[in-house]
């Protein structure tokens, strides 16, 4: 009998799965594939956090296909050579797969698509990732959208209620071969990755546990609590969006969002947070410079400081000696997650105070991050150093105090990854050095205030070169 094969990449679960519903509509044996490519994404292969999420995500789908009769095939390699190679195996007559939008995603299906179907095979994609399709929303004038506002005035627009696809009852085992879980080496070693699992359960699985946790208390007061870090009143569903556990689609109709007015008004500020995900990913589609580089092109001129190995090292491991910071900075490495609200204001800290380049804070995160997705990471480090599209103006300097006393006000979140500042009252734990210091945690290593005042000149510096006129015409 022949088959159909069903290339899984970040879409790792059974329900609301287009190639897969594609694949049995067609009557043939399906043959779900995971191939190993990592080389394959250029200067931004997998990192660390992303690996070991990616190992227990595929052992979750490759039990899932068990309970059906079926299971995943592992293989290694160059994607359109092994999946030849599996075709020939199978007698495969079809190959169907969710399309990504990265650039060395977009460049290695194009080819994998004109390979297959040169040798008379049928290759099929699928949207699936994403609420609009990167050149689905334009200007009146067709041109790209490079402020979020007008972009979602029309992108919400054509947000439907669609029904997710179910997932199969009963599939028949792939009768081919593939290697092992393990012999992919993706788990971390040594296994410094073990504070994620207390937090977080890769998998389908695990995804939709989360969202009904989100639906039963958070969504409710999302607008106001997604800026809270110590509160649970975000989603905590962006790792298995990434990976795929969940499909947009899923969320939409959990949510009800396009069902009526009143619903959609419950839903819209996490909407929103979905469109601001279909936004950056329309924006390196359409510009796939601006993984590596900025968007507004004057930038490359920016006269951005000396990195220090010491300060930038600081900064990584959350030894700053600024509370906030530092209480990211730790939630980062301990869970592999960060609170959007700390992002930015880490963000702000080591592209204004201490001046460094984006780049340095993008691969960090990039590392680091479960959820590390190319376009929301370069896009919002970008939106953070003022040089990406609806950039932060240069005058927005996040200071990390204040926004302490106001989302942190009583100093729960800074307590929680901070042991050393327990100590303190709400008054003084996010200026410790109003207390005279607590032994054993560092002094702040950057002035708050002079560095802000640095920054600023520096801008005033670019913007008297030109800078300011090129950051006018980019919106």
């Amino acid at each position: 009998m022949s088959a159909a094969i069903v290339l899984f990449r970040r879409d790792l679960r059974l329900n609301d799965h287009a190639a897969l519903h594609a694949a049995i509509a067609s009557g043939l044996r399906v043959i779900p594939l995971y191939v190993h490519a990592p080389e394959e994404d250029g200067n931004w292969q997998p990192g660390g956090a992303t690996r070991a999420w990616l190992a227990r995500s595929l052992a979750a789908l490759d039990q899932s296909l068990r309970k059906l009769g079926s299971r995943l095939v592992l293989r290694r390699g160059r994607t359109l050579e092994v999946v030849v190679e599996v075709a020939a195996q199978t007698d495969a007559s079809a190959v169907y797969w969710h399309r990504l939008y990265e650039p060395a995603a977009v460049a290695r299906d194009a080819q994998l698509k004109q390979a297959l179907k040169a040798q008379g095979l049928i290759a099929e994609s699928f949207p699936g990732y994403l609420l609009n399709e990167p050149w689905s929303i334009k200007t009146q004038v067709g041109d790209v959208y490079r402020v979020f506002t007008p972009y979602w005035r029309n992108a919400q627009k054509q947000i439907t209620q669609a029904i997710p696809l179910r997932a199969p009852e009963q599939l028949s085992d792939p009768a081919v071969s593939g290697i092992a879980l393990a012999e992919l080496n993706l788990a971390a070693k040594p296994a410094w990755d073990q504070g994620f699992w207390e937090v977080f359960t890769p998998g389908e699985a695990g995804a939709a546990e989360a969202l009904e946790l989100f639906l039963d208390d958070a969504l409710n007061h999302y607008a106001d609590g997604r800026n809270r870090p110590d509160q649970r009143g975000t989603s905590r569903l962006s790792p298995h969006l990434h990976f795929g556990e969940i499909s947009v689609r899923q969320l939409v109709h959990a949510l009800g969002g396009a069902a009526s007015p009143a619903a959609y008004a419950r839903a819209e500020p996490y909407l929103r947070e979905l469109g601001w995900r279909d936004f950056s990913q329309q924006l390196l589609y359409h510009y796939p410079h601006t993984a590596d580089a900025p968007l507004n092109a004057s930038f490359a001129e920016f006269p951005w400081a000396s990195i220090q190995p010491a300060k930038l090292r600081a900064w990584q491991r959350g030894e700053t000696g600024i509370p906030i910071i530092d209480a990211g900075m730790r939630e980062l490495i301990q869970t592999g997650w960060m609170h959007n609200r700390v992002r930015m204001i880490v963000a702000s800290l080591l592209t204004k105070n201490l001046r460094y380049p984006w780049q340095e804070g993008a691969r960090w995160f990039w590392d680091t991050l479960v959820d590390a997705d190319l376009a929301n990471n370069s896009q919002g480090w970008q939106w953070s150093a003022g040089c990406g599209a609806d950039a932060a103006p240069y005058f927005r300097i996040f200071n990390p105090v204040t926004q302490g006393e106001r989302f942190d006000a009583n100093g729960d979140y800074v307590r929680k990854f901070v042991p050393e500042l327990r100590g303190l009252s709400a008054k003084t734990i996010h200026q410790p050095w109003l207390a005279g210091g607590v032994a054993g945690y560092p002094k702040p290593i950057v002035d708050l205030k002079t560095s802000r005042e640095a920054a600023l000149a520096a801008f005033a510096q670019f913007r008297g070169k030109g800078g300011e006129s090129a950051a006018v015409r980019s919106e």
